[in-house]
């Protein structure tokens, strides 16, 4: 079997980062070299678009730019790090990935950008290469808001861009996952993550389990 490539979506709040944790260490478990990284800002380059991208400098671009800086970290991402890692036969497992883009740019953002030229991007980017598996973390924003906020505090973080827009903005959000979702059934698994931790981690390791076979 190649080594997957795993992506991880959902909106704020949703849990995506303890959940990639804990499935990376059951895999590790598993003697499975794994490795974990996150769009944007998965290599040095993509760091700096990060900081760009999300705390407050992208709302001083249209959204063509921001679009463009978006898939200028994806394909430096995949180039430097999720190909050839894939190649050494490392599992993937990415907090964050082209699903982002569609979720936020045309469904939350009420097309911002329109499907056609976020498929264009994407072709230009990284071609006809998908993600042999995408986990979508479903949660009410209400929830996944409050979650989120109160993680901001504790870490004292600069990263609330998103978590700043009106709660339409996270119900559009949340709605365009389910669409995708529905758009590609074979690759997108929803899973309710308005439940603990371990019950939603159970639920990703069997469908890691039904996917992969281990």
């Amino acid at each position: 079997m190649k080594a997957p490539f795993i992506t991880f979506e959902g909106g704020e709040g949703s849990g995506k980062s303890t959940q990639i944790k804990l499935l990376a260490e059951y895999l590790k478990q598993k003697s499975v070299d794994v490795v974990v990284t996150k769009e944007p800002g998965g290599t040095p380059i993509g760091v700096e678009l990060r900081r760009l991208l999300v705390e407050g400098a992208a709302d001083k671009m249209d959204a063509n730019a921001e679009a463009l800086l978006f898939f200028a970290d994806r394909r430096i991402h995949m180039t430097q790090l999720v190909w050839p890692a894939l190649e050494n036969g490392k599992w993937v497992i990415s907090d964050r990935f082209a699903d982002s883009t569609t979720a936020y740019q045309y469904y939350a953002y009420n097309k911002r950008l329109s499907k056609e030229d976020i498929d264009m991007l994407y072709q230009f980017a990284v071609g006809d290469f998908k993600p042999d598996l995408t986990i979508i973390l479903d949660i009410d924003p209400k929830v996944g808001l409050s979650r989120s906020f109160k993680k901001a505090e504790g870490m004292k973080t600069k990263e609330t861009r998103n978590e700043n827009r009106v709660l339409e903005f996270h119900q559009n959000l949340r709605q365009g996952y389910i669409q995708i979702a529905k758009q590609e059934p074979d690759r997108c698994v929803v899973l309710n993550a308005e439940q603990t931790i371990e019950a939603l981690h159970q639920d990703v390791l069997a469908v890691i389990k039904d996917k992969f076979g281990i």
